[in-house]
């Protein structure tokens, strides 16, 4: 892994919000690589910016300053319509609010991603099967989000995040929503897909219980990185 080219890289990302005497500076020339097959973990408490800086890392934000690279693929320098081609085919997205659609199915849900880039009916059913069953929930595949734990709709998100074959992984607080075993399975679920699949994983918490989950760990506080990547 060592080795590996960085998936992602960003460098010095700033995004304040609001102007004047008001702005509130929510990253300050954050910089950090993720490479495949590598989980990296960024702590820190509510409020410190982790979700300001996945949102610009992941494309979803622009930074006032910095630029954000998917491999050799400069995000930042994009036009939106560029960086939604990108999201779509190179980032899979996992929510605390587990962001599923609630009239549609599990197997619905997962195969929403592979019908917003065309993917023929067959290569979207077996892909489906695949993921429903990897993430344990082949057997629950017709039923509706109301009908599942919180467990199981973070598992159907994490599957529709895999939908295709994402470079990388970008997860914020995925565990925020669940209770402790149950989050610690939902990390152990996605440190094991990271590996088997050479997925890059960037995971936002502020549980000190999950982060040991992670290869390397890094703390914001008050939108600046308090300890220095290694291995960049």
């Amino acid at each position: 892994m060592s080795g590996a080219a960085p998936a992602l890289r960003a460098v010095g990302v700033t995004k304040s919000y609001g102007s004047g005497e008001s702005a509130v500076r929510a990253c300050t020339d954050v910089s950090l690589s993720v490479r495949p097959s590598e989980l990296l973990v960024v702590k820190g408490p509510s409020g410190s910016g982790k979700t300001t800086l996945l949102n610009c890392v992941g494309g979803l934000d622009e930074p006032d300053s910095g630029s954000v690279f998917v491999g050799d693929l400069e995000l930042t320098a994009m036009r939106e319509s560029d960086r939604v081609a990108l999201r779509q085919t190179h980032l899979g997205f996992v929510f605390q609010s587990f962001g599923l659609i609630p009239i549609l199915s599990a197997a619905e849900n997962v195969e929403v991603p592979m019908r917003l880039v065309g993917m023929p009916s067959a290569e979207r059913q077996k892909r489906v099967d695949e993921l429903l069953e990897l993430v344990g929930l082949a057997q629950h595949r017709h039923q509706r989000p109301a009908e599942l734990s919180g467990g199981q709709q973070q598992r159907v998100g994490l599957a529709r995040a895999l939908a295709n074959r994402p470079k990388v992984l970008i997860a914020d607080e995925p565990t925020g929503q669940l209770d402790s075993v149950t989050a610690g399975a939902m990390m152990d679920l996605v440190s094991d897909l990271v590996r088997s699949h050479r997925v890059a994983a960037i995971v936002t918490t502020h549980d000190p219980l999950l982060v040991q989950r992670g290869d390397r760990v890094l703390e914001l506080h008050d939108g600046r990185l308090q300890l220095p990547e290694s291995g960049t």
